[in-house]
């Protein structure tokens, strides 16, 4: 959790705040087509409930906010270029957003999807 003190009280933000912030972002980014579960267990948790958070994970040190982003990209489009232009997208929004730096933003590519043109 974020925390800030100024002279009229403290800000505490909640990392379940920075990972919506950070999926929303993403899922705006170009090529992106959904976000992954890290794993079978997230991936059934997520069926049972409608996370907003869903494919990303945020660690806060006490000084840097680190993120995980696991996404599924259009297939047809430069890996590359997606993971990157998401990670960039991501960490504009979230520093525009708190003001506080980030350390790092690791892309995970889960998956492609191809899809399906109407003829």
């Amino acid at each position: 959790m974020t925390n800030e003190t100024t002279p009229i009280g403290s800000i505490h933000v909640a990392p379940q705040a920075i990972a919506t912030i950070a999926y929303q972002a993403a899922l705006r980014s170009y090529g992106v087509v959904g976000m992954a579960s890290k794993n079978v267990v997230d991936g059934i948790a997520h069926l049972l409930t409608k996370d907003p958070t869903h494919g990303v994970e945020v660690s806060y040190t006490g000084q840097y906010i680190n993120i995980d982003m696991y996404i599924i990209i259009e297939y047809g489009t430069r890996i590359k270029s997606v993971a990157s232009s998401v990670a960039n997208t991501v960490r504009f929004h979230v520093e525009k957003s708190l003001g506080v730096p980030i350390n790092e933003i690791n892309v995970h590519v889960q998956g492609l999807r191809i899809s399906e043109f109407e003829s």
